[in-house]
């Protein structure tokens, strides 16, 4: 059995002959089009010829066609090297690997690199390595950047699996594994240094290791500048990426400290138009500008695209197009050392996108190792539907839940209280905070939705805890009924808001019936649901199109039978309760300050 080796070396000969020998020939030759070269910023004619998986030359490619050669005319086309999305979820888009692919090849993305934390938390190391599985069989690279922490902050959450440094070496050693992944349990880095160190001691020696072995480490510094930042980088062995940078402020002095800035556009978190500014305001160097994607639906996208809709965008707040293009082809391969994709030059790999408008990032043809694989928006090669082992799929472990286990209670039966809440702000992950009146009756206090003042609820659902927080939110906009879902990161357990306590346990018991999903209740009755039977997270049972109206329908029955007018809301709850970000957020332990590390009572 030949090695990866020298199956290369054979190929790279084999390559040569056919530029030198006179007597052989490309099998495939891109003709006629515009090369955008990222490595020069520039755009001019020429052919892309390509001899098996790779690129053999581009430029002049009319001595390389034979009798069997394929040419496909490229006239008025631009030819870019594949898309990148260097980091993003597949959990976020409720799908598995294969059907988010299956969606996002034709849009030009070749290259994926995905942080499976969120499996991670549920499932550990066997539910990541289910999802790796998964991705060997698939034509597109689909890379992973695996946590070295979970839960990202003991103590104040919990998750259905802990993992710390003693699960790098095993994990680490897998092709399919690019390196650590976001190190959000340093991303409050004084409460961390203050109230855990020991979790520093762990990353680092997690860090170490990858380090050591080559590989690369994604950082998570929300809001952090000066000695912060610095002592993130620092911990994230020098050089690191942060996905959650929101202000032009943050990119200056993140760029300026030689951090991959990762610029999220998905769903419901948006941050291109505010950071780029660094770049069209201050003239500053993009080349560790990079766009993703982090978490999209797949409504999103089916509608609108992928990596080439957030190109689409940022070149319409005005960067040239190929220098947007950078941001998701070499910009990318340079941060993780990738040698090969990223570029059109000999011996890279031919994943290549052909676009037919450049402004509106038409993709028109897409090829992976050579290739064709997808044309004018449809895949051209058959990609079978992936099923998960049965293990995966029964990871919640709660009993139902009964209806005063839900309910906030005060101290006296009748009149009013103080509560905090959680505010949400729109097309974030970050959130306000915010003390409120609401009244009381029966000694529980009750939701107002007048003022859009709501509880809020985490279960935990891993069997560990049996715990339930409490608090409540502001800004989720419902005006009857309850939604449930067992997507809360980054624990997941199930997170719940409601108008009305009845619902709210309705709900919640719905998402266990189904052993993890989504549930929307009014009246008592189920409005729509979704399950998500693959960690609570994902499904294999409806393919991305079929999930995409699934969620198109749930989105409106949101909005007509709860009047919910909050965009994407099922996403917006899920990051209600992440810990590491600020400034307050809820988890099973209860109302966390996200800043200050401590758990606050829920009624003032």
């Amino acid at each position: 059995m030949l090695t990866t080796e020298i199956r290369d070396a054979i190929q790279r000969r084999r390559m040569i002959d056919v530029l030198l020998s006179g007597d052989a020939y490309a099998d495939l030759v891109l003709k006629g089009g515009y090369i955008i070269n990222v490595i020069t910023r520039e755009i001019y004619p020429g052919d892309v010829a390509v001899k098996g998986e790779r690129i053999l030359l581009v430029g002049q490619a009319d001595k390389l066609i034979g009798p069997s050669t394929i040419v496909e005319d490229m006239s008025g086309k631009f030819i870019s090297p594949g898309f990148i999305d260097s980091h993003m979820h597949f959990e976020s888009a409720m799908l598995t690997v294969t059907e988010f692919s299956k969606l996002s090849i034709p849009t030009g993305t070749t290259t994926l690199v995905a942080d499976p934390h969120e499996i991670g938390n549920v499932l550990g190391v066997p539910g990541m390595k289910a999802m790796i599985d998964e991705a060997r069989t698939l034509p597109n690279r689909v890379l992973f950047t695996v946590p070295c922490l979970t839960p990202d902050v003991p103590g104040l959450e919990t998750a259905g699996a802990d993992i710390g440094s003693k699960d790098m070496q095993d994990l680490l050693k897998d092709d399919y594994v690019q390196g650590i992944g976001e190190l959000q349990g340093f991303s409050n880095v004084h409460p961390v240094y203050n109230n855990a160190p020991y979790l520093i001691d762990d990353l680092l020696a997690s860090v170490s290791y990858a380090k050591s072995i080559g590989k690369t480490i994604e950082g998570n510094a929300p809001g952090l500048f000066g000695r912060e930042l610095a002592a993130h980088i620092i911990c994230g062995g020098g050089h690191v990426s942060c996905h959650e940078t929101t202000t032009k402020e943050e990119m200056v002095e993140k760029l300026r400290y030689g951090v991959s800035v990762f610029i999220r556009e998905g769903s419901s978190q948006r941050n291109m138009a505010e950071c780029i500014r660094a770049i069209t305001e201050e003239g500053m160097d993009s080349r560790r500008a990079i766009l993703v994607s982090d978490d999209m639906v797949p409504e999103d996208l089916l509608k609108h695209g992928h990596m080439n809709d957030i190109v689409r965008r940022t070149i319409a707040v005005g960067i040239d197009p190929v220098e947007a293009i950078q941001m998701v082809t070499i910009n990318p391969a340079t941060h993780f050392g990738f040698q090969d994709i990223g570029l059109l030059a000999p011996g890279a790999k031919a994943d290549i996108a052909v676009i037919s408008d450049l402004a509106q990032m038409t993709v028109s043809q897409v090829y992976i190792s050579g290739v064709k694989v997808a044309q004018d928006g449809e895949l051209t090669r058959d990609i079978p539907s992936y099923t998960y082992p049965a293990s995966v799929k029964k990871s919640v472990k709660r009993k139902p839940v009964k209806l005063e286990d839900l309910h906030l209670s005060s101290g006296g039966a009748h009149g009013s209280v103080q509560v905090r809440a959680i505010e949400v702000i729109p097309d974030q992950n970050l959130t306000g905070a915010g003390i409120f009146t609401a009244a009381v009756k029966d000694g529980v206090v009750q939701p107002s939705v007048e003022n859009d003042l709501l509880p809020l609820l985490v279960v935990e659902r891993h069997g560990r805890s049996g715990k339930i927080g409490k608090t409540f939110v502001r800004g989720m906009k419902l005006k009857a009924g309850a939604i449930a879902e067992s997507v809360a990161h980054d624990t997941h357990n199930i997170i719940v808001t409601g108008t009305n306590y009845a619902d709210m346990v309705t709900a919640v018991n719905r998402v266990i019936a189904m052993d993890g999903g989504i549930a929307m209740i009014e009246g008592g009755k189920v409005v729509g649901d979704l399950p998500l039977r693959i960690g609570g997270l994902m499904t294999d049972e409806l393919t991305g199109k079929e999930m995409s109206a699934r969620i198109t329908e749930l989105h409106r029955l949101a909005r007509e039978e709860l009047g919910c007018t909050l965009h994407v809301p099922f996403m917006h709850l899920s990051f209600l309760s992440l810990v590491t970000s600020p400034a307050w957020k809820i988890t099973d332990i209860g109302l966390i300050d996200a800043d200050a590390f401590t758990v606050l009572p829920a009624l003032v």
